[in-house]
């Protein structure tokens, strides 16, 4: 099973990820030193960043076939990124249809897909802010970015909830959740579905805050 954790900056994703996942987790991307740049070269970035999570999901299938578990801090199909700023007016349409593209053709190659389960941490700013502010060992550059972006954040994994029911957990369990690999993992036709779900720029909605099962059939 591959297990994806998500939230943004100060959230406790990392802490909880370390917690429970043990030395199964994926770590997130750090910084490239190659990174195109959006604004001169969108379609280079979003060929780079596509194969760059695709690089994190195939770690991730290859931990889930040595040990039957993997566990992702942060989502390997990070497309709701490039869709979030989006949302906030930190990209354009643009970026976010070059980005989805490039995103959809790798997982139509069976390169990259969905995990069996989603964990989802919502957290107020302002203990957001105030976790920022006594955390002295990490750099967080973006964290007011990130704290933005949370809304829309929530409402991709609420588009995603409603096409793969089941798979989303908003809120941290106590504990790892029990799953197994599900089929579908490479779904075009849900992906598809998922992006119609979204709503387009300054039209978000609110996701769900209460905990909900990640058990599967």
């Amino acid at each position: 099973m591959i297990v994806v954790v998500e939230g943004i900056s100060a959230s406790g994703k990392t802490t909880w990820c370390a917690q429970h996942g043990g030395q199964h987790v994926i770590p997130e991307n750090g910084r490239f030193e190659n990174e195109p740049d959006r604004i001169k070269d969108p379609a280079g970035a979003a060929a780079f960043w596509a194969e760059r999570n695709v690089d994190r999901w195939q770690t991730a299938l290859a931990m889930e076939a040595a040990y039957s578990w993997a566990v992702c801090d942060s989502d390997p199909l990070k497309l709701h990124y490039i869709w979030t700023l989006w949302q906030i007016g930190e990209a354009s349409e643009h970026d976010w249809r070059i980005e989805l593209e490039a995103t959809r053709e790798t997982i139509a190659q069976g390169r990259i897909g969905f995990a069996d389960c989603y964990i989802v941490g919502p957290i107020d700013p302002r203990l957001a802010r105030e976790r920022a502010r006594s955390d002295t060992t990490r750099r967080r550059s973006k964290f007011e970015l990130h704290v933005r972006l949370q809304q829309a954040l929530l409402g991709w994994y609420s588009a995603m909830d409603e096409v793969l029911p089941g798979r989303v957990r908003f809120g941290f369990p106590t504990q790892m959740p029990t799953v197994k690999s599900l089929d579908g993992r490479y779904a075009v036709a849900a992906f598809d579905q998922m992006i119609a779900l979204l709503p387009r720029s300054g039209l978000l909605f609110q996701a769900p805050i209460s905990s909900t099962s990640c058990s599967v059939q």
